[in-house]
């Protein structure tokens, strides 16, 4: 493809097109507006960065390039019919390439858009609308080029806090109560309470 997409990709048509420079905007608008009146029925919506048109199946696709527009055909058999009376035809890829946007042939693109309409509701009577996957391989527009953006996600720039940290250990008994303790017992049972308080403080530090 060779139109430009913005930063954050168009979601709707209108959306598209008014991210567009004026006479690009102007050009878009004009066979939008054209497809949607001829082709009674038709779902428009934005895909892969183009504007598509659905009638039982993709049947149009407008993208806008620098300084060119193009006109993707689902019925590529309507496109060899007029490839004579219309310049930029590209049969192979079943497209039609305005270069001149100010000089648009709105009249002979309302005949295509038509008879594309009757082919395909001819199609669908039989059963051969072509997929969107041959659709794409026909215009030449890759699956992975065609794959939809990701989500966009929301990255956060506040700081982010430390975790608390874990508390700590029980103190040891305070110096002044391990020695009240040892200086209070009577003699006989000092070596026992000084050995109890040496051990009850061995074991608050591990």
């Amino acid at each position: 493809m060779t139109g430009t997409t913005p930063a954050t990709p168009a979601t709707t048509v209108g959306a598209y097109l008014r991210d567009l420079p004026p006479d690009r905007r102007v050009a878009m608008a004009r066979v939008c507006s054209m497809i949607r009146r001829s082709a009674r029925g038709v779902r428009e919506s934005m895909r892969y960065g183009l504007a598509f048109y659905e009638l039982d199946g993709p049947l149009f696709a407008l993208e806008s390039g620098r300084r060119h527009m193009l006109l993707y055909v689902a019925e590529q058999e309507v496109v060899i019919k007029h490839k004579d009376t219309v310049l930029g035809v590209d049969v192979r890829r079943s497209f039609i390439k305005f270069s001149d946007l100010n000089r648009l042939p709105l009249d002979v693109v309302e005949k295509i858009v038509r008879d594309s309409v009757a082919a395909r509701r001819q199609r669908v009577g039989a059963g051969t609308v072509p997929s969107q996957s041959d659709l794409l391989k026909l215009w030449s527009i890759s699956e992975e080029a065609a794959t939809p953006p990701p989500p966009r996600q929301t990255i956060s720039l506040k700081p982010t806090l430390p975790e608390t940290p874990p508390a700590p250990p029980p103190a040891a008994p305070a110096k002044k109560a391990v020695v009240k303790a040892i200086t209070s017992a009577p003699a006989a049972q000092k070596p026992a309470v000084k050995a109890a308080v040496k051990a009850a403080v061995k074991a608050a530090r591990r």
